[in-house]
């Protein structure tokens, strides 16, 4: 059983930053990758960005590419997300998941149904 808790969400102008984090419960966690997932009001849930646990490795979503960095500390067992020049349409609940096996299949990791614990949200607004 894995608990994932994040952090870090608030208010901020637009053109400003926030960095969220997601910790990680349980003695051993070695996943496969971690994500984040986003959710706007009225909007269906999707894919942000992903971190392969092991190699560092990340992927992002391309409304999201060149602004927002993924990263990760092993020995923290947390994932973060910094995000840069935010805009209104960032402002969403923002989700974290993590994946312990490796994905198969083109695509799969932009898919929330491929992984396997999810975090409770953390609210993220952008005022213009």
């Amino acid at each position: 059983q894995v608990q994932l808790v994040e952090s870090g969400g608030g208010l901020v102008q637009a053109g400003g930053s926030l960095r969220l984090s997601c910790a990680a419960s349980g003695r051993t966690f070695s996943p496969y990758a971690m994500g984040w997932f986003r959710q706007a009001p009225g909007k269906e849930r999707e894919f942000v960005g992903i971190i392969v646990w092991m190699t560092s490795s990340s992927y992002y979503a391309d409304s999201v590419k060149g602004r927002f960095t993924i990263s990760r500390d092993i020995h923290k067992k947390t994932m973060y997300l910094q995000m840069n020049s935010l805009k209104p349409e960032d402002t969403a609940v923002y989700s974290c998941a993590v994946r312990l096996l490796r994905f198969s299949g083109s695509g799969a990791w932009s898919s929330e149904s491929r992984y396997d614990y999810w975090g409770q949200g953390t609210q993220v607004t952008v005022s213009s």
